[in-house]
């Protein structure tokens, strides 16, 4: 439709006026109508993007794309949310440990003189650590057979060469993550009053650890299963780290050290300085010591 321009409006009639906003209310519900149209096709050309791009991630075996929720920034507030003045509190800060569970509780009294009245208690939270040593008797049961055969109760899962689990997790603990050394090690046990020595600490140490393993494989198998996220490195991980450490170390041996004397001394015994020297005008070096070679003339 040809609309007329604004000069020529002031001649028209009350019913072509009419006629001419019910022009324009027309064409202006045609472009309402192209323009939800095309909202409407630009969205249905996005979702399938992204679904092509999710089936890529899938193929590419990447993870898959998280789902995201829509901003409130753009939203209007409700009515009468903020005339209530309720706060929502805010959670803690920090790595949650004990979560506040009292695990002993002691009464601490006062003397005082006749007369005064008792008005409760004032608590207040102590966290403590209690590191003591402890000598337990295993007493296992010999039964003998009538065919004369004797049978003997076995020991307790985790008992290894006279030392108990907690004990050999104490020590795995500070090496795999506080890089203790056998030494300090021997020394803060003998300090805490366990009788051990630094051979029976290496012995904890080189204990397979198998249990270990299988327990952190297990962990991170769950992990795997019920994550949305991969967040951890299976290389990273203290319990299959030392336990790679020590099989590299058991299969191959310790690590090689330096060049032995005999070694050395046959190194240098075939290096150019050691051997007759060449005819040369020009002063040469040995590449070995970088000492000067001598010439003769």
């Amino acid at each position: 439709m040809l609309l007329p321009d604004a000069a020529s409006l002031e001649g028209f009639s009350v019913a072509e006026l009419r006629d001419v906003v019910g022009a324009l209310v027309a064409e202006l519900g045609a472009l309402r109508s192209g323009a939800e149209a095309q909202q409407a096709t630009i969205s249905a050309l996005r979702a399938g993007n992204q679904a092509l791009r999710d089936e890529v991630a899938r193929l590419k075996g990447l993870p898959p794309r998280p789902p995201l929720r829509a901003s409130g920034l753009g939203q209007a507030p409700q009515p009468g949310a903020a005339d209530t003045g309720e706060t929502r509190p805010k959670p803690p800060r920090g790595a949650k440990r004990d979560r506040n569970a009292v695990t002993a509780e002691i009464v601490v009294k006062v003397s005082v003189p006749t007369g005064w009245r008792f008005k409760g208690y004032e608590d207040i939270l102590v966290r403590d650590l209690h590191l003591s040593a402890e000598v337990i008797r295993c007493r296992r049961e010999r039964w003998v057979l009538p065919s004369g055969e004797t049978v003997l109760a076995p020991l307790p899962a985790g008992i290894a060469g006279g030392f108990g689990p907690e004990l050999r997790r104490f020590v795995l603990a500070l090496r795999a993550q506080g890089q203790v050394t056998t030494e300090r090690l021997t020394a803060l046990l003998s300090g805490i009053g366990v009788e051990i020595s630094k051979r029976q600490v290496a012995c904890l140490l080189a204990e397979p650890l198998d249990g270990f393993v299988a327990e952190d494989q297990e962990v991170l198998r769950a992990g795997l299963a019920t994550a949305r996220w991969v967040t951890v490195d299976p290389g990273k991980s203290p319990a299959i780290s030392l336990a790679r450490r020590l099989d590299t170390r058991a299969r191959t041996g310790p690590p090689p050290k330096s060049a032995t004397p005999a070694k050395s001394h046959a190194i240098r015994a075939a290096s150019p300085c050691s051997g007759p020297a060449r005819r040369s005008r020009a002063r040469r070096s040995c590449p070995c010591c970088g000492r000067d070679i001598p010439t003769t003339s």
